[in-house]
């Protein structure tokens, strides 16, 4: 009896150790997956790693894009502006002879006459050679008694161009442009006409070639005829150093010229107070150079 009861003591207790042995096992996954969900969770977040990298690149990239546009946006309002400064509102002149002077003494664009200036240099077309003389004659333009300046023009020793312009100063040391009588050359014979026009006539207009006081920023006209002659011209420096084989120079005036009528075409010329234009250079839309050689004078 005693032997039997012992048992069953024993074999519950047994049973009761078991029962507290499983339930302190850990309820640990298996290992393949915990590997595997370790895996995938390392994957997803390499994937989100990714997209995120790749929004931001394509963040960057648009970010560029725009930057791009934006500039060339800006470029391209600054090329307008230029072209268009100067000519928002109605040019019209207004031209009084009395407030003319006999004498053209600016000293960035003196014209005393019997005077020669040379220049020479290279172009697109090859070498060229350029003199500029102060005749004696006058011409009598809108009321206004203008100087007659004759401009000839030789490519590789052979005469292409000559013209007479016809330049004015005003009490203000303005230097205007009334118009120019010019022909063009083959092989000795006259082409064309095409360039002369003259203020007053056909709806043309005179111009200022020089201002008598010019500052930096300074925009105008230095000519008028629609569609025909539109060249404009803008101050930039007033501190320029020159070299050329005529000599060095400082203090010097620098304009830039162009024309609506030829898109992304400029020039830049160099004035020395006392001398004159020292050089003449295209500085888009093509190249060339023509540089103050000699000084003549009768």
């Amino acid at each position: 009896m005693k032997r039997g009861l012992t048992l069953a003591i024993l074999l519950i207790l047994a049973g009761a150790l078991v029962l507290f042995a499983s339930g302190c096992v850990s309820e640990e996954p298996p290992e393949g997956e915990t590997e595997e969900g370790a895996v995938e969770e390392t994957e997803g977040a390499v994937e989100g790693e990714t997209e995120e990298v790749e929004e931001t690149e394509e963040m960057e990239e648009t970010e560029g894009a725009v930057e791009g546009e934006t500039e060339e946006m800006e470029e391209t309002e600054e090329m307008e502006e230029t072209e268009g400064a100067g000519m928002e509102e109605e040019y019209s002149p207004v031209i009084n002879p009395e407030d003319f002077v006999e004498t053209i003494d600016n000293p960035y664009f003196p014209l005393t006459p019997g005077t020669t200036f040379v220049y020479e240099g290279e172009t697109e077309d090859g070498s060229e050679r350029n003199e500029v003389f102060v005749t004696l004659q006058t011409r009598e333009v809108m009321g206004v008694t203008t100087t007659v300046v004759r401009d000839r023009v030789w490519e590789d020793g052979e005469l292409i161009e000559e013209t007479f312009d016809w330049y004015a100063q005003d009490k203000d040391g303005n230097i205007w442009y009334f118009g120019e009588d010019s022909k063009e050359y083959e092989g000795g014979e006259v082409v064309s006409t095409a360039g002369s026009w003259e203020a007053g006539v056909g709806g043309a207009l005179p111009g200022i070639l020089i201002k008598g006081d010019p500052q930096v920023g300074d925009v105008y006209r230095q000519e008028y005829l629609e569609g025909e002659a539109e060249d404009m011209a803008e101050v930039l420096s007033l501190t320029e150093s020159v070299s050329v084989p005529y000599g060095s120079f400082e203090n010097c005036l620098k304009t830039k010229e162009w024309t609506p009528l030829e898109p992304g075409v400029e020039e830049n010329k160099y004035y020395a107070s006392g001398t004159g234009m020292l050089l003449e250079e295209v500085a888009k839309g093509g190249s060339g150079r023509l540089e103050l050689v000699e000084i003549k004078t009768e």
